[in-house]
C-alpha cells in the first residue's frame, strides 16, 4: 500500500504474472520518438508535488522517493512494469520447488552498483533483510515477513525459504531495492544499480540524477533528469507553461488542462491510476464499531458530486477497494449508494436517530481539505456534525497509522492490489473480519491465480458489504508534457516514474 505524501509503501495480493526478461525500458509510455531525431545529452525536467522524506523506502522516504529513484536509481530482482506486469530484472533466473517454499534466484552477471561493486547474493540478503528488519517503515513488511531464511551459496545465488506458501512472492519481490550492503547514510545517499545515479538533493527544491556510465543494461535516454518539487499544484502548471519543466508527473488541477489541451506545444495523456481516495474509519472506535453507523456514512455522501466538483470530467467512482485494473475487480457501487432516507433509517437502527458527532483527520494538501468540507456539508443533512482537524502528512503518519489515534480520516492508498490489508486487523483502520482474514490468507496459499481471483472477489464484496471504509472515488492519472517530449510512463502506477526511456527533441 502507499499513500500520498505519507506514502507508507505495500504490497497485496498478486497473480503470479508471466516473467520476461528485460533491461531498463519497457511498460506503456507516451510517444514514440524512435523514427526522428532526439538529444542523448538532454536533461529532462520533471515537475511534481511530492518531494521525498528521505531516500529511504524502508525509512518513511515517502512517495516521492519511489517516484524518483524507484527503476530509476535502485533495481529490485523485478520489476512492476507501467502495465503492471512483472518482468526479471536482476534476477536472471529462478525456480520454485516443488511445494513452493523454496525459491532460488540466478543473479545476472555484470552488475554493479554506482560505488563500482559488483553485485552479489549477499546484497540481496541484506536488501531483503532491511525490508523486514524491526525498525522498518515499509508497510510490504508484513507481505514479506514469509521469508524464514534467506541463503547465500555462492555470490550468484540467492536461495529464499518461506515460512509457508506465497504466490504473491515473486510480485512481492519486485518491490525490493537491492542496495549495496556495505552503503552508508541511505536517507541522503544511495547506491544502487539503476541507470542513473544521484547528482544532488537540494531540499524544497530538486534532486538530480545522472546518467551512470557504468549501467549493466541499455543506457537511459537522456544524460540527466531533474526532479523540480512545487508546492501547489498551480506553480506546477507555471513552471510547465514557461518551460521550466518538461512534464508534470501527476495533474492535481482539472481546471487548469484547457490550457494545455488547446496548445500544440502540449499534450495531455489520461492513464489508468490505482489510487484511491478513502474516508477511513478506525473499524475499533465509536461509533464506527457498527457496520450500520459506518453504512449510514457512506451512504450519505454523494461520491459522484464530490468527484465532479474536485474532478470536473476526469476519475471514475469506485465501490471498493478494487480497481478495475485488478483481476478481482467487481462493480460495487451499487452497495453502499448515496441515498439519505437509507442512511437516515441506519442511524436509527444503530441508535443515532438524532445523529453524532466527529473528528475527522484531514492531510492539509489537496484535495484533502475540499473533500473533507464536502463531507461535513452532506453528514450535517442527516445529523452528523463533522469536526474537522487538519494536519501535515508527518502527524498524519504518526497519529494516524502508527498510533491509530484517530475516529476517522482521508487519504490517498496508491498501490494496485492492495486490497488484502482488510485482512490484517492490527491495520491502521482496524477491520477485523475473521472470515475474511481466512479469505486472504487461502488466497495467499492458493494453487492457481484463478482460485486466488475467486476467494479475493468474495472479500472485496464482503468489505463493501461491511463499509470498511468509504472508497470515495478513483483517480484519474493525468501526464502533462511539452509535445518535444516521448518515452515518458502514463500510468504512474503505485507512484513510479521512470524516467530512463524519456526522449527529448533537440
Amino acid at each position: 500500500m502507499s499513500i500520498k505524501k505519507t506514502s507508507l509503501y505495500g504490497t497485496a495480493t498478486a497473480a503470479t504474472l508471466a516473467l520476461t526478461l528485460t533491461a531498463c525500458g519497457g511498460g506503456s509510455s507516451a510517444g514514440d520518438a524512435s523514427g526522428g531525431t532526439y538529444d542523448k545529452n538532454a536533461t529532462v525536467n520533471i515537475g511534481s508535488l511530492y518531494e521525498p522524506q528521505n531516500l529511504d523506502n524502508t525509512a518513511g522516504g515517502g512517495q516521492g522517493v519511489t517516484e524518483a529513484l524507484n527503476g530509476n536509481v535502485y533495481e529490485g530482482l523485478f520489476k512492476l512494469t507501467d502495465e503492471g506486469k512483472v518482468e526479471k530484472l536482476l534476477a536472471q533466473d529462478y525456480k520454485v520447488s516443488g511445494d513452493g517454499l523454496t525459491y532460488t534466484f540466478t543473479l545476472r552477471d555484470g552488475v554493479k552498483f554506482h560505488s563500482g561493486k559488483a553485485l552479489t547474493s549477499q546484497d540481496v540478503k541484506y536488501s531483503l533483510e532491511k525490508v523486514i528488519a524491526e525498525d522498518s517503515q515499509s508497510a510490504r513488511k508484513s507481505n514479506l515477513e514469509v521469508i524464514k531464511d534467506v541463503a547465500t551459496p555462492d555470490a550468484k545465488t540467492v536461495k529464499v525459504t518461506l515460512s509457508q506458501k506465497s504466490i504473491s512472492f515473486v510480485y512481492n519481490l519486485s518491490y525490493v531495492w537491492i542496495i549495496n550492503s556495505e552503503a552508508k547514510n541511505l536517507k541522503t545517499t544511495e547506491d544502487g544499480t539503476g541507470p542513473y545515479k544521484l547528482n544532488k538533493w537540494t531540499r524544497g527544491s530538486a534532486l538530480s540524477l545522472d546518467r551512470f556510465s557504468g549501467y549493466w543494461g541499455d543506457a537511459a535516454a537522456n544524460k540527466q533528469v531533474v526532479f523540480h518539487y512545487y508546492k501547489d499544484a498551480t506553480a506546477l502548471n507555471n513552471a510547465l507553461l514557461t518551460n521550466a519543466v518538461d512534464v508534470v508527473t501527476s495533474e492535481q488541477s482539472p481546471d487548469a488542462l484547457d490550457q494545455f489541451k488547446n496548445n500544440q506545444n502540449y499534450k495531455v495523456n489520461d492513464g489508468n491510476s490505482t489510487t484511491k481516495l478513502l474516508l477511513a474509519f478506525n473499524d475499533k472506535a465509536k461509533p464506527f464499531t457498527d457496520v450500520k453507523v459506518r453504512q449510514a456514512v457512506s451512504a450519505a455522501i454523494d461520491d459522484k458530486k464530490l468527484l465532479e466538483s474536485v474532478w470536473g470530467g476526469y476519475g471514475k467512482l469506485i465501490g471498493s477497494m478494487v480497481p478495475p485494473t485488478d483481476p478481482w475487480y467487481e462493480d460495487l457501487t451499487k452497495v453502499d449508494a448515496y441515498d439519505t432516507a437509507k442512511a437516515k433509517k441506519l442511524l436509527a437502527e444503530a441508535g443515532y436517530e438524532d445523529g453524532f458527532s466527529f473528528t475527522l483527520d484531514t492531510p492539509n494538501y489537496d484535495p484533502h481539505p475540499t473533500a473533507a468540507t464536502f463531507i461535513k456539508s452532506q453528514l450535517a443533512k442527516v445529523g452528523i456534525t463533522v469536526k474537522i482537524n487538519t494536519i501535515t502528512p508527518d502527524e498524519w503518519y504518526t497519529k494516524v497509522y502508527k498510533n491509530h489515534d484517530f475516529t476517522a480520516t482521508l487519504q490517498e492508498h496508491v498501490n494496485d492490489r492492495d486490497l488484502v490489508w482488510y485482512g490484517n486487523p492490527d491495520f491502521y483502520w482496524g477491520y477485523d473480519n475473521k472470515q475474511v482474514q481466512k479469505w486472504v490468507e487461502q488466497a495467499e496459499e492458493a494453487s492457481s491465480t484463478a482460485e486466488q481471483t475467486e476467494l479475493l472477489k468474495k472479500v472485496n464484496r464482503q468489505t463493501a458489504e461491511d463499509a470498511a471504509s468509504d472508497w470515495l472515488y478513483l483517480y484519474p492519472q493525468i501526464v502533462v508534457a511539452g509535445s518535444k517530449l516521448s518515452g515518458y510512463p502514463v500510468n504512474g502506477l503505485n507512484s513510479q516514474f521512470f524516467a530512463y526511456d524519456i526522449k527529448k527533441k533537440g
